[in-house]
């Protein structure tokens, strides 16, 4: 990845075009994600726009792959970027330099804007993530676009009303009629401001009650999520038996931060033993199939031998040939009695897309599961991401796909209840679908973009 100066950005610009000059900021590894979605629709376009990054919390890894030019040095901070979820993560950042990062960003933004006017171009912001990259959007002195990731109508309303809570400090969230509060609407609603893609439609009707250009597009989070294998469905003549015949197929998500994620994947097996012992009970809904496939999503990032070293504790050895077709042929099996499960490193997708339900301790992940119309039972840990507080707003935000347990072994009560209430999976379904939207919101925002910047 390249980290030029604004003098080496500015020497590199052709002479004045139609072609757009875009900035884009993000505040997060998740973040960074879904603007490089955003992005790659951009490229693919027949007239791109020269696009420059500065990702404001870590790194920025996820854009290397498309080789894009920085207009300023970047810095991993202690907290990974979960500053608002714990005051102490805020102190350490603040003794390892963020206030003088975020001062030195300001500056870079503003030199970037002007030696884009000078040279007579067409410069534009697109922010992705909170108010943080919304604020350097909005006095940059340059058109901007913000996708919010972070914020939603549904933590603290659904489609009939708003949600009853017994936190004190709940009705702050809501004072002023939507969960963006009345400086990030004003940011949202500047002259300059072109669009705002929020990430859910809801979302966008409130705002554009109160005159934000808000535009429906959809949420990125579900865009590139394909599986390796077909999705089409054939109905054949022993299309019930196959399913009847067909193994229960489990995902286990226990996130990509480390070292939370090991910690997590040891409170996700005690759950995956107490719903193995509950399989093997009469009076289970899956008494009569009893073969259970879990399949583990392992980020890339995290070791695999903490994962193997736990299954091997507790009594999980390896076999030769997975159970279940995967797009990764290095994943691990392991066997105990009629249970398989399978690590992964390279086939996230598939593994959304085979299973049944998730057992989650993820953000992300958990989200786009449950956009995929499934059910996702989540155990809240300590942290610092996928903490109770954590837990409990997505648990908000994602609606009845999402049920919360507070110790691993109440997950096999949940999941029996679950299958014997067919209708509950229907409401699941479409509830999902609802909050997290279709796919292709990147291009669409790509071409608005384009339009309105």
């Amino acid at each position: 990845m390249n980290d030029l100066s604004p003098l080496s950005v500015a020497s590199q610009t052709k002479s004045p075009d139609s072609r757009l000059q875009l900035l884009v900021l993000s505040n997060g590894h998740g973040e960074d994600i879904i603007a490089v979605r955003i992005l790659q629709a951009l490229l693919e376009q027949s007239n791109p726009p020269d696009i420059y990054v500065l990702p404001l919390v870590g790194e920025g890894y996820a854009y290397q792959k498309l080789n894009l030019p920085m207009i300023s040095s970047v810095q991993a901070m202690p907290s990974g970027g979960f500053v608002y979820m714990d005051s102490r993560q805020l102190v350490k950042d603040v003794r390892g330099g963020l206030l003088q990062l975020t001062w030195s960003q300001i500056k870079a933004v503003r030199r970037w804007v002007r030696q884009q006017k000078k040279l007579g171009n067409q410069a534009g912001i697109l922010a992705v993530g909170d108010i943080v990259p919304l604020l350097f959007a909005t006095f940059s002195g340059a058109n901007y676009a913000f996708v919010g990731t972070a914020k939603s109508e549904y933590y603290v309303r659904d489609e009939v009303g708003l949600i009853p809570r017994k936190n004190k400090g709940a009705k702050w969230e809501n004072f002023s009629g939507s969960i963006y509060h009345p400086w990030e609407r004003w940011l949202m609603s500047r002259p300059r401001c072109q669009a705002v893609f929020p990430r859910d439609s809801l979302t966008a009707e409130i705002l554009q009650k109160f005159q934000v250009p808000a535009f429906d597009f959809g949420n990125p989070m579900m865009d590139g999520l394909e599986p390796s294998f077909p999705t089409g469905r054939f109905y054949t003549a022993d299309m019930q038996q196959q399913e009847i015949a067909r193994p229960l197929i489990v995902t286990l998500l226990p996130g990509s931060r480390a070292p939370e994620a090991y910690n997590n994947w040891e409170m996700i097996m005690v759950a995956v033993s107490a719903l193995i012992a509950s399989f093997r009970e009469r009076d289970s809904v899956f008494y009569a199939n009893g073969k259970v496939v879990f399949l583990g999503a392992i980020a890339p990032s995290l070791d695999y031998h903490n994962f193997t070293q736990t299954l091997s504790q507790q009594g999980w050895r390896p076999q030769s040939e997975p159970p279940v077709q995967l797009g990764d042929s290095n994943c691990l099996t392991f066997k105990q009695k009629n249970a398989y499960l399978v690590l992964t490193q390279n086939a996230y997708n598939d593994c959304l897309h085979l299973a049944d339900f998730a057992i989650a301790m993820a953000g992300t992940a958990t989200e786009q599961f449950v956009g995929l119309g499934k059910p996702a039972i989540a155990i809240p840990g300590s942290g610092p991401q996928y903490n109770p507080a954590f837990a409990e707003a997505q648990s908000r935000l994602l609606g009845p796909s999402l049920i919360l347990v507070d110790q691993p072994g109440k997950v096999a009560k949940i999941v029996q209840s679950i299958f014997k209430n067919p209708d509950s999976l229907h409401l699941i379904a479409d509830n999902g679908l609802r909050r997290m939207g279709q796919s292709g919101a990147a291009r669409r925002i790509a071409d608005c973009l384009q339009s309105k910047l």
